[in-house]
């Protein structure tokens, strides 16, 4: 019986910035190391020197490779095509040596850059892939505009992914919405992210407010929520819509000036964003589409019932219709209007639905996801 702990390597491009994938990484890999008692290692390649965005246990080992691929968003086309193909050559083989060196018995790529190669260094490890965003938009985070060209690049871009996936001891996706999208692939697993937070209380959802939070960028399609919140204010104007996240604010508050909005607040990233929760009686949530939707379960851990759009991929898996929350038809800004506002008005639904997200959201806590990753390393 081999009694030393299970050696697992995380490959990611950095810590420093504050963002989901970043949580969610932190978060389990602290739990494996202090729960599980495995030997983890993450290898970073951007970002040397800036400290991590969420605590890591000291635990863990951090090795940083330095390739600095962030330098290509400096780059002129001509000179990023050189560029990347010279950083990606370094990385291959300076990750080639570490795993060499390391030899894990589980090495789990984020899918980034290392996606092209990994399957190739003879370490001796299983290789995983985790992916945090849906098949359909993984190629394409913010943008909404296409064109032949990019369908033609992303057409054999996603070919050629699929035949390194494919190669890969296990595929990991957020939500049963995605999985069905990869049919292509023979070891699909499902495994959620975790919540970041466990509240000790709940709302009293007795505030006339209602929240939504998320960066300022085209997914998340803050611009539809505050057409419908037009139509909400009319009927209802004495409850106020509170937005708080990063990034750039200029063009919806454009958009809330012209469509005359009185009772709406655009705010920035906040601290303590489980506060606001509980503070307020209702999440909205607007995003054309999700990788899986952190949001949504922190806001019913909170007990707010939510209303939001179907959108691929993340609602339809975490929400169940009318019992704690209320699905509306993706991009429908009637719909989503109409829905708030019938929350409004019932405020006995806001607490049936409430008291349901909240027990929803136990499925979600770290203990319980832990168990299945802990199932899929241990049968690997």
């Amino acid at each position: 019986m081999n009694d030393r702990p299970l050696k697992i390597v995380y490959c990611t491009p950095a810590l420093y910035l504050a963002g989901g994938v970043e949580r969610v990484l932190t978060l389990k890999a602290n739990y494996f190391a202090e729960h599980f008692g495995y030997d983890i290692t993450i290898i970073l390649t951007d970002g040397k020197g800036k400290p991590f965005a969420y605590p890591l246990s000291d635990k863990i080992k951090v090795i940083h490779l330095d390739i600095n691929f962030e330098e290509l968003w400096t780059c002129s086309f001509q000179k990023k095509i050189w560029v990347y193909l010279k950083k990606q050559r370094i990385y291959k083989r300076r990750l080639t040596e570490e795993l060499m060196r390391i030899r894990p018995d589980i090495t789990v790529s984020l899918l980034r850059r290392e996606i092209n190669f990994i399957n190739g260094i003879k370490d001796g490890s299983k290789k995983i892939g985790e992916l945090h965003v849906n098949r359909a938009n993984y190629r394409n985070f913010e943008a909404n505009d296409t064109n032949v060209i990019k369908r033609i690049f992303e057409r054999f871009w996603m070919k050629n992914l699929v035949s390194h996936l494919k190669r890969l001891d296990r595929f990991v996706v957020l939500t049963h919405e995605d999985g069905a999208s990869w049919s292509e692939l023979p070891k699909v697993e499902v495994i959620p992210d975790p919540l970041s937070f466990s509240p000790q209380v709940q709302s009293s959802l007795s505030s006339k407010r209602i929240i939504a939070a998320g960066r300022y960028v085209y997914q998340k399609g803050f611009d539809l929520l505050l057409h419908a919140w037009a139509s909400v204010e009319k009927r209802c104007p004495d409850w106020e819509l509170v937005i708080f996240g990063a990034g750039d604010r200029t063009p919806y508050e454009r958009l809330s000036s012209e469509l005359l909005l009185q009772r709406c607040s655009l705010n920035g990233p906040t601290a303590d964003i489980e506060k606001e929760y509980l503070n307020s009686s209702l999440f909205a949530f607007s995003s054309r589409f999700e990788g899986f939707g952190m949001v949504l379960i922190e806001a019913m851990a909170c007990g707010l019932p939510v209303v939001s759009f179907a959108c691929p991929c993340g609602p339809k898996d975490i929400i169940t219709d009318g019992i704690d929350g209320i699905l509306v038809e993706n991009g429908k800004v009637s719909q989503l209007a109409e829905k708030i506002i019938y929350m409004i008005e019932h405020p006995e639904e806001r607490t049936r639905m409430g008291a349901n997200a909240v027990r929803k959201s136990e499925r979600y806590k770290i203990d319980r996801l832990a168990k299945d990753w802990q199932q899929l390393f241990e049968s690997l």
